[in-house]
């Protein structure tokens, strides 16, 4: 790799990083931004939630714009927005603040992600497989380290810490992404053209607007609910309003020629649908682990933020580790076996997880832990194996758009099932619960891979 083309994947992976360090570092934070805000734990979660929402719009959103705008132009307003968020979230008066910053701070990072791999893609053209793996293990490393960075940084500072860390990485990769990223072709001529209507049409604002007041409402109402501990006429009202919306987003993406999530797509190919399921229930259980073991070490256990940062690293780590083994057995074997080990390993893990007491010996914690990363790193490996197989060559990047609006689902989903199960407060009766819905879609998920003997390799082969 040439010496311009390193520079430019350091310039480009110091922004990238961003949104998963920053969707991790929080997992460690959400007791003491309850002890700072004096909120419940459902209020807390919004910090959690707008973050995924935001990303999972901005994301399909940014890629589209700067298609019209130019990546140069995208990536480096993502930095100027990720820098604006670092510097005024730690002066937040309220969580409404806290959280509006961080819708600020998802839209910002995923600006860099929407356009960083592209920036890659047209401009390295000597050992870009490498590059772009160097860039997929930078991302798994960031939000593998994240709990534990945060867990330092609010030990040694405070809380707004994790959010001040962010501006040495903004400056670094502007001032080199600056240098190192070619300017903008005539691309910005082309989105001058456009009439307003055709600008609407393009990013589909309305499926975007849809999409995004329907989720709300539905998290809304729901939480409500649970918080209140009772369904009152507002709850049902806002409940009945985010439903609403949802029907109408699926059938206004049914009808666009520009659909902001290609919802036709499921059912023309039901073996990619089978597998995008499977990813959102990855990510469920894995992010509702994610942020539940974090708040039961630390509101149960009392643990530090430190602390809980080092122990939560096993998770990371043994995911990282877990990748280059992945990899030779899915090129050698095909995906099921390791996503069948992976299952396996997730349903040990939750079951493990209902054991605990609140005394459980710490390597108990630390062994569980080590199966849930594992079976993460087999599951990222496969589960990217099994769309390539499933995906026909001329969708691939529809068919990889909606792997990663699975991923985004599943997370904000696992907040969801975290809120509801434990309500205004985390105790550890609700833990336990959580352990065995956990449990229970490892064994979905197990039951799913089992039961399709046919290897995605064949079904691919067959096209």
């Amino acid at each position: 790799m040439k010496t311009r083309d390193r520079w430019l994947m350091i310039s480009v992976g110091l922004g990238i990083l961003l949104n998963p360090l920053n969707s991790s570092m929080i997992a460690v934070a959400i007791s003491k931004l309850q002890e700072v805000y004096r909120v419940d734990f459902t209020s807390v979660s919004w910090v959690v939630f707008s973050f995924y929402i935001a990303s999972a719009i901005a994301q399909p959103v940014m890629g589209r714009v700067s298609d019209l705008l130019g990546r140069r132009k995208i990536f480096l307003a993502g930095l100027a927005v990720s820098l604006a968020a670092a510097l005024l979230a730690p002066f937040s008066p309220s969580l409404g603040w806290l959280i509006v910053f961080r819708i600020v701070q998802a839209i910002g990072t995923s600006m860099l992600i929407a356009v960083g791999t592209a920036i890659i893609r047209i401009y390295i053209t000597e050992k870009q497989a490498s590059a772009l793996a160097g860039l997929s293990i930078l991302l798994s490393g960031a939000a593998a380290i994240g709990p534990f960075a945060g867990g330092a940084l609010i030990e040694w500072w405070d809380w707004p810490a994790i959010f001040i860390v962010n501006i040495p990485f903004v400056a670094a990769s502007f001032l080199l992404a600056w240098k190192m990223i070619p300017m903008d072709g005539p691309s910005a001529s082309v989105a001058r053209r456009l009439s307003l209507r055709g600008w609407l049409g393009a990013m589909d604002i309305a499926g975007i607007l849809l999409f995004a007041a329907g989720l709300v409402a539905l998290l809304v109402g729901v939480l409500s609910a649970k918080a209140s501990g009772h369904l009152s006429a507002w709850d049902m009202t806002v409940g009945l309003f985010g439903l609403a919306a949802i029907g109408i987003f699926a059938r206004h993406e049914l009808r666009s020629p520009s659909p902001f999530i290609p919802l036709r797509t499921f059912g023309d190919h039901p073996e990619l649908t089978r597998v995008n399921v499977q990813y959102l229930l990855v990510n469920l259980l894995y992010y509702a682990l994610f942020f539940g073991v974090p708040s039961y070490l630390q509101m149960v256990r009392h643990l530090s933020e430190f602390h809980t940062g080092i122990l939560m690293l096993a998770l990371g780590l043994s995911s990282i580790a877990a990748s280059p083994i992945a990899g030779k057995w899915v090129d050698r074997s095909g995906p099921r076996p390791a996503l069948i080990v992976s299952a396996l390993l997730m349903t040990a893990g939750s079951v493990w997880i209902v054991t605990w007491t609140p005394s459980s010996p710490i390597v108990s914690i630390g062994l569980a832990l080590v199966a849930f990363g594992f079976s993460n790193g087999l599951n990222t490996v496969g589960m990217q194996a099994a769309l390539f197989a499933s995906s026909p060559r001329e969708m691939a990047g529809v068919a990889s758009g909606l792997f990663n609006t699975s991923r985004y689902f599943g997370t904000m989903m696992s907040s969801l099932l975290t809120g509801i199960i434990m309500g205004g407060e985390f105790d550890f009766a609700g833990f336990r619960i959580l352990g065995i819905v956990l449990a229970a879609i490892a064994l979905l998920l197990l039951a799913m891979n089992l039961r399709y003997s046919k290897q995605p390799e064949a079904i691919s082969e067959s096209r």
